[in-house]
């Protein structure tokens, strides 16, 4: 008898899986329902960063996304052809600058806010880079705010004039001010391996993709600063380091010894 019942349960059952496989696939609005109920994996978008290799700032948001496993739609724009200037591009970013961040109906501007962004919606397993407790994010926000204000700041100061105006000043007193900063990575460094503390976090990710692409221009004494040189073979080790921010920095670097000799040589 109570194989019998079983029996019958289970004839119904796939009847009736048999009828909703029709009636899904039927109907694709429901078909995609279902999927996106059951299987939300396989409905979700990449986001899409708009970027470029030579870009500091880009190459942090790269580093945070292979820290966490997200896999990015990266979307190339060449700044020196002008092509985040294009209206469309205006339009999605008025501040026009990379990266740039797509994620379903989101934007998001500003590599430090990309970064955090993608660890806490993302990396799930990887809340180090940007901890919740509140006095360690508060301290990885100064650490981003110093690569702001100060290290890519600096960065800008020089290299942009050459970059996009012509200029030949390349003066002691620009590289002395940058290397102003590694006495403050230093004094951060000196008793820790990473800006904040013992774990990796997003600031070292957008710290050392700004120093890594100007320490030729401003080199990085070895001996007054052992702690910072010590920490970029740290992060050197990363497995992704190599083709995310080590080539971009020397494309970097290369591009700017050849405009200063460009416009040296007018």
């Amino acid at each position: 008898m109570l194989r019998s019942i079983c029996g019958s349960f289970a004839i119904r059952f796939v009847t009736l899986l048999q009828v909703l496989f029709h009636i899904t696939f039927t109907f694709p609005s429901l078909q995609r329902a279902v999927i996106e109920i059951f299987y939300p994996q396989y409905t979700m978008s990449r986001p899409a960063l708009y970027y470029a290799t030579p870009s500091p700032p880009s190459r942090a948001v790269v580093l945070t996304a292979k820290a966490i496993g997200l896999d990015l739609e990266l979307r190339p724009i060449n700044l020196l052809k002008g092509e985040h200037l294009t209206p469309e591009f205006i339009k999605m970013n008025p501040q026009h600058t990379i990266p740039t961040l797509v994620d379903g109906d989101a934007t998001i501007i500003d590599s430090h806010s990309i970064c955090a962004y993608l660890v806490e919606k993302y990396g799930k397993e990887q809340q180090q880079l940007y901890p919740k407790d509140l006095v360690q994010r508060a301290n990885v926000d100064a650490r981003l705010h110093l690569d702001s204000g100060h290290l890519f700041a600096r960065l800008r100061f020089l290299y942009e004039p050459i970059l996009y105006f012509g200029s030949t000043d390349c003066s002691i007193d620009k590289i002395a001010y940058i290397q102003k900063c590694y006495e403050i990575l230093e004094g951060f460094l000196k008793e820790q391996p990473y800006l904040c503390g013992t774990d990796l976090t997003i600031a070292d990710f957008c710290a050392v993709a700004t120093v890594t692409s100007v320490n030729d221009a401003a080199p990085i004494d070895e001996f007054k600063f052992p702690k910072v040189n010590a920490w970029l073979k740290r992060l050197a080790e990363l497995p992704y380091y190599q083709e995310v921010n080590r080539d971009g920095a020397d494309e970097l670097k290369a591009i700017f010894k050849a405009k200063l000799a460009e416009n040296r040589g007018k």
